[in-house]
């Protein structure tokens, strides 16, 4: 397995031979305004520039899109991608606004979805607190992880935007995944608090799973998100982790 890291939850993961482009937002720096209600609403995002072109980003076998909130897919990604590539998604809901867009290959993921020899497993994510998804349903929306698996790789557990709950949990009880790619960058509304995970769950991740690696993304790139690459390092060295988490640079491959 190779992962590398594209900007916030944009990354593709080779998987059995198989590219798999994750969450495109492929805007160039600063094109839209902040989300409103949240941390640092008044900065624009992207944060930073992409570290490759967007052709050399689309170079792949398939796109997975693990919902639809615009740093995930974004209006860019939308123009460029092919309305012929292969896309995954979470539900039947995602899969009608993408063929509103033009998109012809859409599969919609299930507990047991194979694309050639990997098996594709949707996982169930919570994007923010009970009472944040009570009072904001429309926004926050429904999320997912993927869990890959294929006889000659390692189990891969992508959980997406959600805050470590039982879902989680109950995913790696499931699954037992070697690896994890996690979003930490506790991104931050401002009446709800966090609404993905930040970096005290890499130690609640760690105490769950005996030797996991994990890779941490959704850091530095959209406005609301709180933590950085250097706070990540530092608070991974003080709780004696650093063996077990990668913060990989945008533009980085890390060979696992």
């Amino acid at each position: 397995m190779k992962y590398t890291q594209i900007r916030n939850a944009t990354s593709i993961i080779e998987y059995a031979n198989k590219r798999f482009l994750i969450d495109p937002l492929l805007a160039p720096k600063e094109s839209y305004d902040g989300f409103a209600g949240t941390l640092n609403s008044h900065l624009k995002w992207p944060r930073v520039e992409l570290p490759f072109s967007i052709e050399k980003i689309l170079e792949v076998d398939a796109i997975i899109i693990t919902h639809l909130h615009k740093d995930h897919f974004d209006d860019f990604a939308c123009k460029y991608i092919p309305k012929k590539m292969q896309i995954f998604c979470q539900d039947s809901h995602d899969k009608k606004i993408l063929e509103s867009y033009g998109f012809k290959n859409i599969i919609v993921l299930c507990e047991n979805t194979n694309y050639y020899d990997i098996k594709l497993s949707k996982t169930k994510g919570q994007h923010g607190t009970d009472d944040a998804i009570e009072k904001l349903k429309e926004r926050l929306g429904e999320v997912c992880g993927i869990v890959f698996q294929h006889k000659s790789e390692k189990t891969l557990y992508l959980a997406g935007d959600t805050l470590w709950n039982r879902f989680v949990e109950e995913s790696i009880e499931k699954y037992k995944p070697e690896l994890l790619i996690l979003s930490v960058g506790d991104a931050i509304n401002l009446e709800h608090g966090s609404i993905i995970m930040g970096k005290t769950d890499l130690i609640t991740v760690c105490k769950k799973i005996k030797d996991v690696k994990i890779i941490a993304n959704h850091l530095e790139a959209v406005n609301h998100t709180c933590v950085t690459r250097d706070e990540l390092k530092k608070f991974i060295l003080d709780n004696k982790i650093d063996n077990n988490v990668l913060i990989p640079n945008d533009g980085d491959t890390c060979n696992i």
